[in-house]
């Protein structure tokens, strides 16, 4: 219950979080154009990719709700990990964006309506503060990638309004660019990291909150339990977790100690919330031909 619970809410978030930041990159262009600020344009351009993202990321959950079927045996819930990538890469392309501009404004320095930057940066902050807010307690890793995508905005906005009260009283053309650059590799070094967990989880590496070796050592302490092989762990999308292997028995004389020792490994297993496992008993007089 409580997994459905949150993916009903994911999807809401995406929905809320899509039509704010659509809507605010329309009055962005506009406000950019009407205060000549190219920081605030060049932020729009960067937003309109991260409308593109978000709705992206909106479709992609909505499907990853998908109950399984005979084309995905295992559901659509990777799907939302699709749009992790998806956000992380066009994250990328759009702070790389914002440095080139950036770079360019302190080469070229130019002069803006600070009075109007103001205004717009404080509806900046709060638009894209409330979008992030809406998806900061976001579990699946669509969520976390989005939610760095709106912290990006909040954080760039938040460093226009000071740059703006600092040229309203003292024009340093400088200043805005300079502090855009720090903020995006800030922002950068973030979106690395969660890029690098969600390649993780579709190489289908173990998740960071289960130990692979614990969950072992557990299992072959249970009595009548031989020996472990192939043995896997994998994430579907960061949330729900997959567990199977082959487990050997010893001293088995009646086919009731299997029922039992399977219902002991069962039971060792709920205790992980597993979204699926498989297991496949097996006899110390018999030759796995998968068997390492």
């Amino acid at each position: 219950m409580g997994h459905n619970h949150s993916q009903d809410h994911s999807g809401k978030n995406l929905k809320v979080a899509f039509f704010l930041n659509l809507t605010f990159t329309i009055l962005e262009f506009i406000g950019g154009i009407y205060v000549n600020s190219i920081s605030i344009i060049s932020d729009a351009v960067h937003d309109l990719g991260d409308s593109l993202s978000l709705g992206t990321s909106w479709y992609l959950d909505s499907k990853s709700k998908k109950k399984a079927n005979s084309k995905y045996s295992y559901g659509y819930r990777r799907f939302s990990l699709l749009g992790a990538l998806i956000n992380s890469v066009v994250l990328i392309a759009g702070s790389v964006y914002v440095i080139y501009e950036a770079v360019g404004r302190i080469l070229e320095p130019e002069h803006s309506d600070a009075q109007g930057m103001v205004i717009f940066a404080i509806i900046g902050v709060l638009v894209n503060g409330y979008a992030a807010y809406k998806l900061s307690s976001g579990k699946s890793m669509n969520e976390k990638v989005v939610s760095w995508h709106l912290m990006e905005d909040v954080l760039g906005w938040v460093a226009v309004l000071i740059v703006a009260i600092v040229l309203y009283f003292k024009d340093i053309h400088y200043l805005d660019p300079a502090l855009s650059l720090l903020i995006t590799l800030y922002i950068l070094y973030n979106v690395f990291k969660r890029l690098k967990e969600t390649l993780f989880i579709f190489l289908q590496g173990v998740p960071s909150d289960i130990n692979l070796d614990e969950i072992k050592n557990g299992l072959l302490n249970l009595e009548k339990v031989k020996s472990l092989h192939h043995t896997h762990i994998w994430s579907l999308e960061g949330e729900h977790h997959v567990f199977t292997s082959h487990v050997i028995l010893k001293d088995i004389e009646k086919f009731d100690q299997v029922i039992e020792v399977k219902t002991l490994i069962k039971d060792r297993l709920d205790e992980y919330n597993f979204e699926h496992y498989t297991i496949e008993t097996e006899l110390d007089s018999e030759t796995c031909k998968l068997r390492a």
